[in-house]
């Protein structure tokens, strides 16, 4: 005698993780750690919006603010060095700032929008394979972008202060945007099959 199966308590299009409380915690759908997530990203997002936006302002404001007799101390691990603060040294340093900020907002935004596809139930849609590449290669200026500009810190502005950065390290950045790049094959491959399916019904 076999007996009936209990009723499944998630709908089509919702998956789940396990709970250490007993009851299954849903992944994707309303209610779910996706939408969780959805908020902590918001909120992230408008702290990055605003810091990149404050930065921005300080860059047009560093154009015409005087800067004579300023000097900034540039520290590492052979010790420190005092440095005139030019006017380029400040843009520079200021831009760098702004476009490292303004990279990782432009990150959030694209993950925003597949977290809302998460919520909804429906992850694999083209539209994230497409913001999925956009992460990968946001990523990977912005890791090149910070290489490029250590270690032009490091031989024009604060030599034998602060050492630049090395192959090794950049290791793990690389490592990341290559794991964005396949789950945007991955989310690819999910959004083919799904249409082919909608077709065959």
């Amino acid at each position: 005698m076999r007996l009936p199966l209990p009723p499944n308590p998630l709908k089509r299009g919702e998956a789940s993780v396990p709970s250490w409380l007993g009851a299954p915690i849903k992944a994707l759908g309303p209610g779910s750690v996706s939408s969780v997530l959805k908020v902590v990203l918001d909120v992230a997002y408008i702290l990055l919006w605003l810091i990149t936006g404050i930065l921005l302002l300080l860059v047009i404001a560093a154009i015409f603010i005087p800067l004579d007799n300023v000097n900034i101390t540039v520290s590492g691990d052979s010790g420190g060095k005092q440095l005139p603060l030019t006017r380029t040294l400040l843009l520079f340093g200021l831009g760098a700032a702004t476009a490292y900020f303004g990279g990782f907002m432009l990150i959030l935004r694209s993950l925003r929008r597949i977290i809302r596809t998460l919520t909804m139930g429906d992850p694999f849609q083209p539209d994230n394979v497409r913001r999925l590449r956009q992460i990968g290669l946001i990523l990977a200026v912005v890791t090149g972008g910070v290489w490029v500009a250590q270690g032009f810190v490091a031989k024009r502005l604060a030599p034998g202060v602060m050492d630049p950065q090395g192959f090794g390290e950049l290791l793990t950045p690389i490592f990341s945007v290559l794991i964005v790049f396949v789950l945007a094959e991955v989310f690819r491959e999910g959004a083919r099959l799904r249409r082919e399916s909608e077709l065959t019904i």
